[in-house]
């Protein structure tokens, strides 16, 4: 099947999608009325569809290629004229026409180019008419020899202008200039110094950097590849006399006005160089107009004015203006537009069908206005055949009721003086039934609610009628959503889900009818659900975009990124992901805008985010000082790069030159918008200034220091700060302060002017002055007394402020008293409290600090316990106290305490020793416990009694409980033990199972807390005496089968596992641990398996296996199953009520009675021959026969082999397994547990039925 992808919708920055944009618009209209193609097997006259261009220059070191190709039925002949006459190819032996083709290949080697050139102009001719190209002007390229002449050197004044000309020599085509030293480096090019269009050099004004011998031009000619140069200029500027400023003059166009013609759709190129000094500016405008700004371009330093395109509205009057400071100047420019011919309306080829009318027009512009001539294959008209159906009227041929054999190729030839078109159209007369030219079933898809477009492009003669129809049914008429173009072409609007389907189109003309099917698929539209977002990032650090996209899920996306709408920076800093573009490392260069674009084969979409990146500001620049008085001084900078981070504060700091050296100090803050500060200065300060910017990434380095500014000496501000006073000894009082710094000290000979006097005495001040210290020693003091004390700064210049007074104390000496008084209350086994009567503060002679308790424990009260020194301990009780709390004491024990008061100086005497007892508290944990011979089912617990007894011991608690694999406790169990004992052992324990145990002693108070220990019971490690597992017994229910087993070996992952009889496939393995049975699910009815039962351990090599076990599951077609299982009769007993219940219980008691009874009693009561003997081998019993019921008893068991005897009509009773007395009663119901085993046949022994128990039976129906 064909496919056809529509162009894709086009998205603009503001990311609306737009179905293709106006190009795309016009290039689908453009198709749509395009002229009609006759297909090639049809008789058609030539078509031209290659030619060379008019203007053709060549090479002369390659042939000549001229292209002249065309189409038409029969294939045309070609002939050419050079030079308006025949051209007869085949006697120049170097030149060669391609075989089926008009293009000329002329080998010029070895001959004279010159020879070929001249005007040539092709035909295309056979039965039906005849074709011309155009007129092709052939002519050699040429890059002639610069002429020879001596160039003089230039000498110049500096400032004046300087014109080099180039003159270089014509080329066809003209040749590229540039200009070069010997160093073929190319000459700088700026605003002063300037190329022209023509070559030349323009100085606006000469400096003495100009000076140089090697002013050289070159010209590269493009078709020969070649490269001239002119003889080198020399230039010297002089600089005797410096150059005087002056207004601007034009150098180039001279004059004040000038004209310029150009021609439509060319190019217009306006220059305009001045000389002045300083060098001029040039702007441009057009006089009564706007300057096309979307085709504009300003060049060589706004010298050269170029507008692409020119229309008829560029031509005016264009000014030129140069201007600097000493002036300007202007020039008036007067552009005119002509034009050579150019199309309104092409002649297109018709197709008429006989006795039709055509009409072809030939409709051409230009200016001036061009005159159109008009020839039937290659005749002009006048001069060709007559022929009554032709009228010619101008521009317009018109050929009424034409008739077979009358085709014809007709040329229309517009010129005027700047040049000529020429078209051909032919007439073909055709008589032809429609044909389909579109392929069939084209599959057209398209995004919805864009425009689709379902082409039906047909050939017939007459030309054929086209309609449409959807889904073959629904006819389509011109409308509301849908255009049914000339050619055919279907357009719908806005195309929706609803349209897609399948289109069918007829083409219908009087010779006959033909369709053609394409299909419509309209495509959901690609959408950017999350968008990257805008990021500011700081230098060095990631960014990371995201564009989370929904698309149709039956087109392929492509992600792209951009930077910048260019591709992304080959570096493995940027990583792409399925939505993400993560860029690590950020740098400066990464800044910019990036698009996340996502295209499918039909549409994109896009969208764009921006990447700022951050970092500190750079340093602020040329730091001034201004307004400089005594007390203050202006500062002023210029702020740094910001670095895309807004500057929020200025931090202005100061270095001292004179006291502090390369010390730099914080002084000021100010807002980031400002570059200003007035700042306060401190006198006798040597100050120099920086200034630090601060963004949000953080400070920029400081900038350069400003100036050094000094301030003149003067008085202290301030005094000295902290000032204390307390004594060292008893007998002195040392007072001290904080010394000023040298930028706070205002001038030189500071000194500090000490006050004192004892406080509340009526003396006098008595003072001292001190330098370069901080502290000053009064002797002879009482002891702590206080005192008032100031401290004043004093220089050469004067004295600071008036200070403030303090209170400081002389010396302390040791307390003299000790408490009194000492008492103790007991609140419980580990705490007391003491109470005193405090000492008088005359008598703590210095700053009360508190008091310290000391006490030791004696011995404790158990006469059992080992007595030993004890370490004493103490408290201290801060302030003045009379009254603490003695926490941690050990229960049951003999406490002696002595309490002392604190100064700063020391202690005081020790009161009276104070005696006291703690009562019995719980007992400490024992000293130890071990766990000792363990055994499969038994350990030995030891311990030893607590290290602190803290009472009487009364006895032991023991907890112990197992511990899993999940650490999982168990139950727990509880000992209790004499307080003489010491050992016990825990019999009856799990074998291979760790256990976890507590142990704690106790007192009359209660428990104390436990020791923990943990340990494993020995593992099992003999072999089993017998085997590992027991008997496995199977049985087969509608679920499943049932597997259960006996295992006595040690743990192991235990696995039923089963295989068809048979089979070669590997066991199926099903994990059972910690269960003995099992449900095997999803058997293959009438399939018998193979199953045992497996204990295996990755850590040890032995395993452990049942014997195989066969268990067979019955066909489901020859299951014998209960009525009460039947699907009908369950559906009975759902819609019936109480009443056929009952009756089913009645008729399934009725049934079991008198079945076959494998009843032990029975047989050692009667020796009825029926019974069968006791087997020998397995101990089993025989059965039981009744012939009048050869139903099975529902929910009997099976027995431990897994098989059941049938008859061929299944009717005997399923044995009881397990062994046990047991009976029925009367009524037939079951009692206790039954074990019995008939007899196998051999040609039955595989076989097994369900045997469900006969009490699940009964439960069934209740």
């Amino acid at each position: 099947m064909w496919s056809l992808i529509m162009a894709p919708p086009i998205r603009d920055k503001n990311r609306k999608c737009v179905p293709g944009s106006g190009a795309l618009l016009l290039l689908l209209l453009s198709h749509l009325t395009s002229a009609l193609e006759v297909p090639l097997d049809l008789p058609q006259p030539p078509t031209i569809t290659l030619q060379s261009p008019k203007d053709y220059i060549f090479d002369p070191r390659e042939n000549i290629i001229i292209h002249c190709e065309a189409k038409g039925k029969p294939h045309p002949s070609f002939s050419w004229t050079r030079n308006g006459t025949h051209f007869d190819v085949e006697k120049d032996s170097k030149v060669v026409m391609k075989p089926g083709s008009g293009t000329l290949v002329i080998d010029i080697s070895g001959e004279k180019a010159e020879a070929y050139e001249g005007t040539y102009q092709c035909t295309a001719h056979n039965e039906h008419g005849t074709a011309l190209s155009n007129k092709i002007i052939i002519r050699q390229s040429r890059s002639p020899l610069w002429s020879k002449e001596r160039n003089e050197a230039f000498t110049v004044q500096k400032g004046a202008p300087l014109v080099l000309q180039c003159r270089p020599p014509a080329g066809l085509p003209p040749p590229v200039i540039f200009w070069m030293d010997n160093n073929f480096q190319k000459l700088p090019l700026d605003k002063r110094v300037s190329q022209a269009r023509n070559g030349d050099l323009y100085f606006a004004n000469v400096v003495p950097e100009d000076s140089r011998p090697d002013y050289i031009c070159y010209a590269r000619f493009p078709h020969t590849q070649t490269i001239q140069q002119k003889q080198p200029i020399s230039v010297a500027v002089l600089e005797n006399n410096p150059g005087q400023e002056h207004s601007p003059g034009l150098m180039l166009p001279q004059g004040a006005f000038s004209h310029k013609m150009v021609l439509r759709g060319e190019t217009l190129e306006l220059e305009c160089i001045a000389e002045g000094l300083p060098t001029p500016d040039i702007t441009w405008e057009k006089e009564g107009g706007e300057l096309p700004t979307n085709r504009l371009a300003l060049q060589n330093f706004q010298k050269t004015l170029r507008i692409s395109d020119v229309t008829d509205s560029d031509a005016g009057r264009y000014r030129c203006s140069a201007s600097n400071r000493l002036g300007s100047t202007h020039h008036i420019i007067n552009v005119t537009v002509k034009a050579a011919p150019y199309w309104v309306s092409a002649p297109r080829n018709l197709i008429l069908a006989p006795n039709e009318t055509g009409i072809l027009t030939c409709r051409v512009n230009g200016q001036p206005k061009p005159k159109i001539r008009w020839f039937v294959n290659g005749v002009p008209v006048e001069n060709a055949p007559e022929d009554r159906s032709r009228k010619v009227d101008d521009d317009t041929v018109i050929l009424s009721n034409v008739q077979s054999g009358t085709s014809a190729v007709y040329q229309c030839n517009a010129s005027n003086e700047f040049g000529y078109l020429l078209a051909n159209a032919f007439v073909n007369v055709l008589a032809e039934p429609p044909r389909v030219l579109t392929p069939p079933n084209l599959v057209y898809q398209v995004i919805s609610n864009n425009l689709a477009l379902l082409h039906c492009a047909s050939f017939g003669s007459p030309i054929p009628t086209i309609t449409w129809f959807k889904d073959s049914q629904i006819s389509i008429k011109n409308g509301e959503h849908y255009v049914i173009h000339e050619n055919g072409t279907l357009e719908i609007h806005v195309a929706q889900p609803l349209n897609s389907g399948k289109y069918t189109c007829i083409a219908t003309n009087n010779l006959g009818i033909r369709e053609n099917h394409v299909f419509l698929e309209v495509k959901e539209p690609t959408r950017i659900l999350k968008q990257p977002e805008y990021r500011v990032v700081q230098r060095g650090m990631s960014a990371l975009f995201e564009c989370k996209v929904k698309h149709d899920p039956s087109l392929i996306p492509t992600m792209t990124w951009l930077k910048d709408n260019g591709e992304l920076p080959d570096h493995e800093r940027f990583l792409v992901g399925a939505d993400t573009l993560t860029i690590s490392d950020v740098t400066d260069g990464d800044e910019g805008t990036y698009t996340c674009m996502m295209n499918t084969s039909l549409d994109m979409d896009s969208a764009s985010a921006m990447l700022t990146v951050v970092e500190r500001p750079d340093p602020p620049t040329e730091l001034v000082l201004s307004d400089q008085t005594e007390k203050s001084v202006r500062l002023t900078w210029v702020h740094g790069d910001e670095h895309n981070s807004p500057t929020q504060k200025f931090l202005i700091q100061f270095e001292d030159l004179l006291h502090q050296p390369g010390v730099w100090v914080n002084m000021t803050e100010v807002a980031g918008t400002v570059s200003t500060a007035q700042l306060s200065l401190s006198p006798y300060v040597y100050y120099a200034f920086r200034v630090l910017a601060m963004n949000r990434i953080g400070y920029s380095e400081p900038s350069q220091p400003s100036n050094q500014y000094r301030t003149s000496p003067a008085a202290p501000e301030e005094n000295p700060a902290d000032v204390q006073g307390r004594g060292t000894m008893p007998s002195n009082l040392v007072i001290t302060w904080t010394q000023l710094t040298g930028f706070q000290s205002n001038g030189p000979g500071l000194e500090y002017k000490v006050q004192w006097r004892q406080k509340d005495v009526d003396e006098d001040w008595s003072s001292k002055n001190a330098a370069n210290v901080s502290e000053l020693v009064v002797p002879g003091t009482p002891t702590y007394v206080p005192y008032e004390i100031k401290v004043q700064a004093v220089n050469d210049y004067g004295e600071g402020p008036q200070p403030y007074t303090v209170i400081g104390y002389s010396g302390e000496d040791l307390p003299l008293s000790a408490p009194e008084s000492v008492q103790v209350m007991i609140h419980n086994s580990t705490v007391a409290e003491v109470h005193w009567e405090p000492v008088p503060f005359s008598l703590v002679r210095g700053r009360l600090l508190g008091y310290k308790v000391s006490y030791r424990r004696e011995h404790g009260l158990n006469k059992a316990e080992e007595q030993g020194e004890q370490p004493e301990q103490s408290l201290t009780f801060p302030g003045n106290r009379s009254e603490g709390r003695l926490p941690g004491l050990q229960p049951y024990s003999v406490y002696n305490i002595s309490i002392r008061v604190l100064n700063n100086k020391g202690e005081g005497p020790a009161s009276q020793s104070k005696t006291f007892e703690t009562p019995e508290g719980v007992p400490g944990p024992p000293s130890f416990l071990n766990v000792e011979t363990p055994s499969l089912e038994s350990v030995t617990l030891q311990w030893g009694p607590p290290l602190q007894n803290n009472g009487r011991l009364v006895g032991y608690t023991l907890k112990y409980q197992p511990v899993n694999d999940t650490n999982e406790l168990g139950p727990p169990q509880l000992a209790e033990f004499l307080a003489n004992q010491t050992t016990f052992t825990l019999e009856n324990l799990n074998s291979s199972m760790r256990y976890k145990f507590y142990l704690s002693a106790k007192t009359i108070k209660g428990s104390g807390p436990f020791l923990t220990e943990e340990a494993v019971t020995v593992v099992n490690t003999s072999p089993p005496l017998g085997p590992a597992f027991g008997t496995v017994n199977t049985s087969v229910s509608e679920e499943g089968a049932v597997i259960s087993w006996d295992y006595f070996g040690r743990h192991k992952n235990v696995y039923v596992e089963y295989i068809v009889e048979n089979s070669k496939d590997d066991w199926k393995k099903e994990l059972v641990n910690g269960s003995h049975w099992y449900m095997i699910k999803g058997l293959k009815p009438g399939t018998s398996y193979r199953v045992r039962v497996v204990a295996r351990d990755p850590t040890d090599p032995t395993v452990h296996s049942t014997d195989e076990v066969l268990v067979a599951v019955p066909a489901a077609a020859s299951r014998q199953v209960d009525i009460a299982t039947q699907g009908w009769f369950i559906g009975l007993m759902c819609a019936i009520a109480l009443l056929i219940l009952v009756l089913l219980i009645v008729c399934f008691i009725k049934r079991n009675k008198g079945g076959k009874y494998p009843v032990k009693e029975k047989e050692d009561a009667h020796q009825d021959p029926e019974i069968q003997p006791m087997k020998e081998d397995d101990g089993t019993f025989g059965e039981y026969s009744d012939t009048e019921d050869h139903k099975p008893l529902k929910g009997s068991r099976t027995p431990s082999n897994g098989t059941v005897r049938r008859d061929e009509s299944d009717d005997s009773l399923v044995d009881y397994g397990e062994g046990g007395d047991g009976q029925f009663n009367e009524d037939g119901s079951f009692i206790g547990q039954y074990s019995g085993k008939k007899e196998k046949d051999t040609h039955e022994g595989n076989e097994s039925s369900e045997a469900p128990s006969p009490v699940n039976a009964m439960n069934s129906f209740v």
